[in-house]
């Protein structure tokens, strides 16, 4: 079972890099296969661990499954995460959070406070 939800998740990273839309199903296999702790949900170091990978992965391996994480969190034509794209993903893994909600948890990591998050913020997030 385990290895079935990985090649779901692969290929919905897959998907994402072609910036096609993640199914339900998609999103619950990459939460299912990540969730370390059986809530249900993906905290902030499981989805980094999930993202990190383990160490077997090259530099350039790890930020090309970084930028398919943050191609996950973007919305179609935009280049950084907003918060509408935030919370629109957010709803997808089956988390409830207000646009204000998703405003704060952007500014957490947003260095130079233009509201939304670059590649690089996002990277220095995860790592």
């Amino acid at each position: 079972m385990q290895t079935e939800t990985a090649e779901s998740l692969l290929r919905s990273l897959r998907r994402v890099s072609r910036r096609e839309q993640l199914s339900d199903e998609e999103a619950e296999a990459a939460v299912k296969l990540s969730d370390t702790d059986g809530d249900g949900m993906l905290d902030f170091e499981e989805f980094a661990q999930l993202i990190k990978g383990n160490d077997e992965f090259t530099e350039e391996e790890k930020k090309s499954k970084i930028m398919e994480a943050f191609r996950m969190y973007i919305a179609e034509g935009e280049d950084c995460i907003t918060p509408r794209s935030l919370k629109m993903m957010l709803m997808k893994l089956g988390v409830s959070r207000t646009t204000d909600d998703c405003v704060v948890m952007i500014n957490a990591f947003d260095l130079n406070s233009d509201g939304v998050l670059s590649f690089d913020e996002f990277v220095l997030m995860m790592l």
